[in-house]
């Protein structure tokens, strides 16, 4: 297991609070012992004006994957993670339903996390191939 912690969905999603996550209806879905997985809803919310999924939604859901992932994984007593780099590449449209998304590590340093974010449609269809880095940093530093 990667996680600090055993981490309870429910309370995990309670946490997330009034945020950009909200917003786009993202809601923690699963965990294993080493991947996170999250939902989100193709909707006025998170679709661009030709009706598909907005690319910047797969990239939203993809960074809060991956962040809550890394923040998971290290002392959050003594640090905090902060996104470096994401890309995404959007392999298949998605008019209606949700998207999923399943993040698991590639690299877990001291200083750095890099994490593979697979986006699938409601048919189990991968639409979407992310990559995130998380950069790992001292809390006392934003004190």
């Amino acid at each position: 297991m990667i996680w600090s912690k055993e981490y309870d969905l429910d309370k995990l999603n309670e946490i997330t609070g009034e945020n950009m996550n909200t917003h786009l209806g993202i809601r923690f879905t699963g965990i294993t012992g080493n991947s996170l997985e999250a939902t989100m809803p193709v909707s006025e919310k998170t679709r661009q004006p030709y009706g598909i999924l907005h690319g910047g939604a797969s990239a939203a859901l993809a960074e809060t994957v991956g962040s809550y992932a890394s923040s998971m994984v290290v002392d959050r007593e003594q640090y905090m993670v902060v996104g470096m780099e994401i890309n995404a590449n959007h392999l298949k449209p998605v008019l209606s339903g949700y998207v999923r998304a399943v993040c698991s590590p590639l690299h877990l340093g001291k200083s750095s996390h890099v994490w593979d974010i697979r986006i699938y449609d409601d048919g189990q269809q991968l639409i979407c191939v992310s990559r995130l880095t998380v950069a790992v940093v001292e809390r006392r530093r934003f004190k």
